[in-house]
């Protein structure tokens, strides 16, 4: 199953662009289609392989960085839309 999801990312820190860049920077590197802009980052690729790299950047942001939030929009779908 092919999943697309929003996420919105906010670090409850002061200086939080850094920590932000950091967070897309690792789900980039998990191999999935991901797409940065001003307001959110969407991503896109297999369930499991969507929420396995979720689930570990959520992890490592609050073991790392303390409090945030993530606001998350999800839709099944077949591929990326165009």
């Amino acid at each position: 199953m092919y999943l697309s999801v929003q996420l919105s990312y906010y670090p409850l820190a002061d200086d939080f662009k850094p920590v932000v860049k950091e967070v897309v920077k690792r789900l980039e590197a998990s191999g999935l289609e991901v797409y940065p802009n001003r307001m959110s980052t969407q991503v896109f690729g297999e369930f499991g392989a969507v929420m396995g790299a979720l689930g570990e950047v959520m992890k490592w942001s609050f073991e790392t960085h303390g409090k945030a939030a993530f606001v998350a929009n999800f839709l099944e779908g077949d591929r990326r839309p165009r």
